[in-house]
């Protein structure tokens, strides 16, 4: 390897230490979903015309894998997602994700609880969109994100 060659292994190297392997491809999800689950699907499509890329993978065992991240049994939703280092619960919209990865607060992640209709992922046209919060998570420590009815974000 030549000396500007190892310069730039040596500079590239160092930015993956700096900026952690979380962030080297923060705009790719991994979501965790069981395999009957429509909404889930849905939801995806919502990331990916956002501007996200998926790779999506069924999991039979659900509720093993949000334990292992560290979902919350009150935050429990139908599918889990990773991202830059965080956990995505729920149908978190896509807007709040990428403001999660803008500001990177100290957390495991943000949740939606539950299946809110009009949250991304869960719209019913004719049907009345629910108030739902997003929550910011670290353990079962919680706080309000934003707030939503249905896909309009509400002023705090």
């Amino acid at each position: 390897m030549d000396f500007m060659s190892r310069r730039l292994f040596v500079a590239a190297a160092g930015a993956l230490l700096v900026n952690g392997p979380a962030r080297a491809n923060a705009r790719t999800l991994v979501v965790f979903r069981d395999e009957n689950c429509e909404c889930c699907g849905a939801w995806v499509e919502h990331m990916k015309a956002a501007g996200f890329e998926a790779d999506v993978r069924i999991d039979p065992l659900m509720n093993r894998r949000k334990t292992e991240l560290g979902v919350p049994p009150a935050l429990r939703s139908c599918h889990t997602a990773q991202i830059g280092g965080y956990v995505l619960e729920g149908h978190v919209p896509a807007a709040e994700v990428r403001r999660l990865l803008e500001t990177r607060p100290q957390a495991s992640g943000l949740a939606v609880p539950r299946m809110p209709v009009g949250s991304p992922g869960m719209e019913a046209p004719g049907a009345e969109p629910d108030r739902y919060d997003v929550v910011l998570f670290s353990g079962e420590r919680i706080s309000v994100f934003a707030t939503y009815l249905g896909d309009q974000k509400q002023a705090r």
